[in-house]
């Protein structure tokens, strides 16, 4: 007999939830087709066989609702356990038959029902089709019983509902199995989404910070001659302003995160392109961008804001670059630079191993786009998002911002 088997600790695993007190009031139910022979078993003759009745009735009973309450939590009894369970519901109804004659027989619809519960399909049909023979045979080969082919109706009646019973609560369970498992899917992918926007803000903006902090120390120091004087005014000033715009790097990456963590947070092209400038001019890069954005077409530019600011970051921390060079058109962003470029254990991530390109990627393809890195007419990098159908224009870098020496393809 083919039962499902317990998890380890006698806990049930990956169970669809159910009312507690369902499965026992389902199991009375069933049990309503004691009530005649529990009648004619108190009527008996004789009281050891009024006890034997009664005794068999309460086990029966007992038996299948242990069985059915079991069922119905997801806790099938062992292959063992169920064959014994069969063969003790058996010897109840033999005690209910002696007691109370052919009433006993209604007893078999119980152990029908616990055949269909547990067992396959095909053993199922074998010890259902030995039982209902059973109901047509005894009547009519015992004295003084007459037939009763609404039992063996009924019998079959209650193998099939218990048999549909089973199948549609292992389809539930499946079902909620299924679920749990979107469910943590969907926590992994959001899990993801928010570890890589993390890294996005963080390592962009905590870049242009350490940028800028630099140039405002750079700043403080050249104006400090060998006998100690105060830095000259105006280095002092432009430290002051490095240091103001530290400040508001930092209030705006809080107010990006919280934005992050409220789902509120969007990127827009024009802004990234404003803080790209501000973060090359600290960095001393000569920088060439776009002045506007009109021509964009709208589905990709939050995606080319995620770029530029991947490429700006790439430039600032890895490159060494001086001059960077941003073209956009209505279908492609390009930054290509003078730097170093990435080095081979870097090229799939802006970190060598974090979330950078492999983050962009996944928006790119959101939206249509693909990414590509290589090298840059300039030297350095080259970093282009586009659609798949269109090669990245050959005007994204002009003759006059190559490096002397240095012409297009």
């Amino acid at each position: 007999m083919t039962t499902q088997q317990e998890p380890p600790g006698g806990r049930p695993g990956n169970r669809a939830p159910r009312r507690a007190w369902l499965g026992p009031l389902l199991a009375v139910i069933w049990v309503i087709f004691l009530a005649a022979p529990l009648q004619e078993a108190a009527g008996a003759a004789t009281i050891p066989m009024r006890l034997l009745g009664v005794a068999g009735v309460a086990g029966l009973a007992a038996l299948f609702a242990w069985s059915f309450v079991r069922h119905w939590a997801g806790r099938a009894p062992t292959q063992r356990t169920a064959m014994l369970l069969v063969a003790a519901e058996l010897a109840c109804v033999a005690l209910i038959t002696l007691a109370a004659g052919q009433q006993g027989l209604a007893g078999l619809v119980l152990v029908c029902a616990t055949v269909m519960m547990f067992a396959s399909a095909r053993l199922g049909l074998v010890v259902v089709a030995v039982l209902v023979l059973a109901l047509l045979a005894l009547p009519r080969m015992v004295p003084g019983w007459q037939p009763d082919d609404g039992l063996v109706l009924t019998a079959l009646l209650a193998s099939v509902a218990m048999f549909s019973f089973r199948r549609a609560a292992e389809r539930n369970r499946s079902l909620h199995r299924a679920q749990e498992e979107v469910a943590a899917l969907a926590v992994a992918q959001e899990r993801d989404r928010i570890s890589r926007d993390m890294h996005d803000i963080l390592g962009h903006s905590l870049t242009v910070v350490s940028v800028k902090g630099e140039l405002a120390a750079r700043l403080l120091r050249s104006g400090h001659g060998p006998d100690g004087a105060p830095a000259s005014a105006p280095e002092t000033q432009r430290a002051e302003a490095e240091l103001s715009e530290i400040q508001t790097l930092a209030r705006s990456a809080l107010a990006d995160m919280r934005g992050l963590v409220a789902g509120t947070r969007r990127l827009t092209l024009a802004g990234e392109l404003a803080a790209a400038r501000s973060a090359f001019d600290a960095a001393g890069i000569d920088a060439d961008l776009p002045g506007a954005v009109d021509e964009v077409a709208e589905p990709y530019r939050a995606v080319f804001a995620w770029a530029l600011r991947e490429g700006t970051t790439n430039v600032l921390r890895h490159a060494a670059a001086r001059r960077v060079v941003v073209r956009l058109t209505p279908t492609s962003l390009v930054v290509d630079d003078d730097g170093r470029g990435l080095p081979p254990d870097r090229a799939a991530s802006s970190d060598g191993g974090g979330n950078g390109l492999p983050g962009l990627t996944d928006r790119a393809e959101a939206v249509g786009l693909v990414v590509e890195t290589g090298p840059s007419p300039l030297g350095g990098l080259r970093l282009a998002v586009h659609e798949p159908a269109a090669a990245v224009p050959d005007d994204a870098v002009h003759d006059g911002d190559l490096p002397d020496g240095k012409e297009l393809a």
